[in-house]
């Protein structure tokens, strides 16, 4: 074995890894990266299929962004942001209330997915005791959907495999059925159903609106829920429910935002002004950590008064809009405006679609799901049940070895397969992927 495997077998504790599996499948060493491809330390190449855990949006080693972050260690790399702040800052929260819903005109820096959720979270709670509306302090989230990490998010998160350990340290939160088209909590299909599956929520809604201070969600696709790509008529009426009820709407974009769903946020696709919305992973397209929770100014000014008043927001963290990491975000949207982007994925998105598209025939696909870069398939026992693997069948660690083989970085939900690609990826490399991804899952053999 490798001595830097050897050590790293030794010392490292890896995320989301039964370390047990390392003694027969260890960790691949990589040495450097460029566009979407990884190199290990034996001269084998991947390709970066799911923008190393979905961050990673113009390509690794990008050049402007590199010499972003180089002019700016050459001045400033840290200071706390309590009392104090700097122009790369100040520049990209201009640069963001630019680009997002018009309401949106605040923003708070944090360090990462689950910090940004966990900021709106308590922003929403004390915004409602500031006002006197003591009885809100409870939310409304969706079954399956996936908020980060910490306790905060895990506790308005709903995947099972994720939570159930941790659920008795857990705040109660009200959950309403996902829209899952694929299996319809209300057992409707999709071209018949009316949105049924908002009703719950509006009977929540309806009973409990007094005692909650908002609801949070994913728009339009659930990511480590299993990639659920739901209507747009969903998240509309949803947004119109929680007005109605006087709610407040988190959005979290922390996977779905910069690009990835073919505008620049997912929440374009609709008319809708939500009350906070959740940035992190392609802010700094995946150099470094950063996130933010952008807010409007009447949850800003609700916060505003004299200081004994107790009204002050008492949260942050101690790398908080950090400077180097803020000159990278810049420097992904310039590269962003520079390349436009957003008009070129337009014309990638029907080849990534249309190739995803040929595997709903193969043996063991249930359904193909899609939505601008992001593309899925749930693989099935049987077509006509749906029925599932089991968990000790492990297929999506059989698919993720098949997929090495075919040097493709594959990292499987389970029975729910996906591709999320840097959105630099060129139109030969789009092609290489999709026919070994279909390779792979053709030859699933239960």
């Amino acid at each position: 074995m490798d001595r830097w495997i050897e050590k790293d077998l030794k010392y490292v504790w890896h995320p989301y890894t039964q370390m047990k599996d390392c003694e027969t499948l260890p960790p691949i060493l990589i040495e450097k990266a460029k566009g979407i491809k990884l190199y290990d330390n034996k001269g084998n190449i991947y390709y970066d299929t799911i923008s190393s855990w979905w961050c990673n949006v113009h390509g690794h080693n990008h050049p402007k962004i590199k010499a972003a972050i180089k002019k700016q260690l050459n001045s400033l790399e840290h200071i706390l942001f309590a009392g104090f702040t700097h122009k790369p800052a100040i520049l990209l929260a201009e640069r963001l209330v630019s680009i997002t819903p018009e309401a949106l005109t605040r923003v708070f820096f944090s360090d990462n997915g689950a910090t940004a959720v966990e900021t709106a979270l308590k922003m929403s709670f004390q915004y409602w005791q500031n006002i006197g509306e003591k009885r809100k302090i409870r939310f409304v989230s969706l079954d399956n959907g996936y908020h980060g990490d910490t306790l905060g998010a895990m506790s308005v998160g709903g995947v099972e495999q994720f939570n159930a350990v941790f659920s008795p340290l857990f705040f109660p939160s009200f959950k309403a059925p996902s829209p899952y088209c694929y299996r319809c909590p209300m057992g409707k299909e999709r071209a018949s159903c009316n949105i049924d599956c908002l009703k719950p929520l509006e009977e929540i809604l309806k009973n409990n609106g007094e005692q909650i201070a908002a609801m949070i969600l994913e728009p339009l696709i659930m990511a480590a829920g299993g990639m659920i790509v739901y209507p747009k008529e969903y998240l509309e009426k949803a947004a119109f429910l929680v007005r109605k009820y006087n709610v407040h709407l988190i959005v979290d974009e922390v996977a779905t935002g910069f690009g990835r769903t073919g505008k620049m946020f997912a929440c374009e696709h609709v008319n809708i002004q939500p009350d906070f919305m959740c940035l992190s992973k392609g802010i700094t397209a995946g150099f470094l950590p950063l996130a933010v929770t952008l807010t409007t100014d009447r949850i800003y000014y609700a916060f505003y008064d004299d200081y004994e008043k107790r009204k002050t927001f008492c949260h942050g963290h101690t790398y908080t809009a950090n400077p180097v990491s803020c000159s990278a975000a810049i420097a992904s949207l310039d590269v962003f405006q520079e390349q436009d982007t957003i008009n070129k994925i337009s014309k990638t998105m029907p080849v990534f679609q249309e190739g995803l598209e040929k595997m709903r025939d193969l043996p063991f696909v249930g359904d193909v799901r899609k939505i601008g870069m992001i593309g899925a398939i749930e693989v099935v026992k049987d077509k006509k049940s749906k029925s599932v693997f089991n968990f000790e069948e492990r297929i999506g660690f059989e698919i993720y070895k098949k997929g090495l083989a075919k040097k493709l970085l594959l990292r499987p939900l389970g029975n729910i397969i996906y591709l999320f690609p840097p959105l630099c990826i060129k139109r030969e490399e789009l092609v290489y992927v999709l026919d070994n991804f279909y390779e792979v899952i053709k030859d699933i053999e239960p």
